[in-house]
C-alpha cells in the first residue's frame, strides 16, 4: 500500500490529471488518490508475494512446493497485506493517528523484546563501556532525529492591506513554514523498495538457463553484497528521491501563485515569478540538510554494526524515523482532540 501510494505521487508528476486532482480538489481529491492506491496495491501485494515465494524457496526454507501450493501461499499474503491495508483504514475513521503509520509503529515495538533478549544472551561484560556509550549514543541520535523532524523555517509573510468602504482589510502577517525534513521517511522506502525490487530482478535472472546471464548476475550479487558498496548506493538513492519527494509534494509555483491570489507578499519580494524563485531556493537549501540527515540515518545501522560488530546494537533506519514521527503526530492530535474537548 505504501509503495503504491508512492507510485500514485510520482504518476502526479507524469499525468497533469493527477496533479490537479492532489493538489487543487481538495479532500475529495485526495479521497481519490487513497482509492486509486488501494486498487494498485492488490496486484503489487501479488507481485511481490510471488517474488517472496521465490526467494525463500531458493534459499532452502521452502521446499519446492506444487503449482496450488504457490498460488494459496500467494494469495494467503496478498490477503494478509489488503486486511492490514483495511485495519488502516479503520484506524484513520475512528483512532487517533494515521493508520497504517500506527501497524508499522506497533511492528516495530513489537520486536524490541526480542532485540533486548537477543542482547541479554550474547551479554560480555567486557563490553559494558561499548553498552554505556551506546545508550548514550542513542539518546544523542533520536534526540537528533526529534530536532530535525520537527525543524522548520518559517517565511514571513504579509497580506496587504484593501480599503471597502469606512473598514479596512487584510495587513496582518504570518509565516509560511517549510520543514528541514519535507519528505519524511518515503524517500529510504522508496530507495529499499528499488534496492529490493533490482535485488528480485537479478535473482530470476540467475536462474535462468544462459551461462552469460549467470555470471553477470552473480557478480552483480556479489558487489550488492559487499555491505561498503551497498551503503553509498543506498545513501546517494535516498538522497536523490529526497529531492525528488520535496518537488512532487511541495510545489514553489503553486505556491506562489497562491500567495499572489491572496493579496499576500513576502517583504522585500515582488510577487509571482521572483517569488517563486525564493521560495525554491530556500527549499533547494533545507532539502539539502534533509537529505543529508535521511542518508546519515538510513546508513545509522550499518555504521553500528561494523563499529560494535553487535546485530542488537544497531539504532537509526526507516524504523527510528517511522517511530520518532509516529510519536509526534500522535501527541498533536491529542492535544487537538482534547483542545477541541475544552472548547
Amino acid at each position: 500500500f505504501i509503495t503504491s501510494s508512492i507510485i500514485i505521487q510520482l504518476l502526479t508528476l507524469v499525468f497533469p490529471q493527477l496533479k490537479e486532482m492532489y493538489q487543487e480538489q481538495g479532500e475529495a481529491g485526495r479521497r481519490k488518490m487513497s482509492q486509486y492506491s488501494r486498487l494498485l496495491s492488490v496486484p503489487l501485494a501479488i507481485f511481490q508475494g510471488i517474488g517472496l515465494h521465490v526467494i525463500l524457496t531458493q534459499q532452502g526454507i521452502l521446499s519446492h512446493p506444487t503449482l496450488f501450493a504457490q498460488a494459496v501461499s500467494v494469495i494467503v499474503v496478498t490477503a494478509g497485506s489488503v486486511l492490514l491495508m483495511w485495519l488502516g483504514e479503520l484506524i484513520n475513521e475512528y483512532g487517533i493517528g494515521n493508520g497504517v503509520s500506527m501497524l508499522i509503529f506497533a511492528g516495530i515495538v513489537a520486536g524490541l523484546p526480542g532485540n533486548i533478549s537477543q542482547l541479554s544472551a550474547t551479554y560480555d561484560p567486557s563490553l559494558i563501556p561499548t553498552y554505556i556509550g551506546f545508550i548514550l549514543l542513542a539518546v544523542i541520535i533520536v534526540w537528533g532525529v526529534v530536532i530535525l523532524t520537527e525543524g522548520e523555517r518559517p517565511i514571513p509573510v504579509t497580506y496587504a492591506k484593501r480599503v471597502r468602504g469606512m473598514k479596512v482589510y487584510g495587513g496582518a502577517s504570518t509565516y509560511l513554514p517549510i520543514r528541514v525534513n519535507n519528505a519524511g521517511v518515503m524517500p529510504i522506502i522508496f530507495a529499499l523498495s528499488i534496492l529490493l525490487f533490482q535485488q528480485m530482478i537479478i535473482n530470476f535472472l540467475a536462474q535462468v538457463k544462459s551461462l552469460a546471464i549467470q555470471d553477470v548476475s552473480q557478480v552483480i550479487l556479489a558487489v550488492m553484497n559487499n555491505p561498503w558498496i551497498y551503503g553509498v548506493i543506498y545513501f546517494i538513492l535516498v538522497f536523490g528521491f529526497t529531492y525528488f519527494y520535496s518537488a512532487v509534494t511541495f510545489d514553489p509555483h503553486l505556491i506562489a501563485g497562491n500567495l499572489q491570489k491572496g493579496g499576500a507578499f513576502i517583504p522585500g519580494v515582488r510577487p509571482g515569478e521572483p517569488t517563486e524563485m525564493y521560495i525554491g531556493k530556500m527549499l533547494s537549501r533545507l532539502t539539502f540538510f534533509g537529505a543529508l540527515f535521511l542518508g546519515v540515518i538510513a546508513l545509522l545501522p550499518l555504521i553500528m554494526k561494523e563499529i560494535t560488530g553487535i546485530q542488537a546494537l544497531a539504532i537509526g533506519g526507516t524504523g527510528l524515523l517511522i517511530v520518532v514521527s509516529v510519536v509526534l503526530d500522535l501527541i498533536k492530535k491529542i492535544d487537538a482532540q482534547v483542545t477541541m474537548r475544552e472548547y
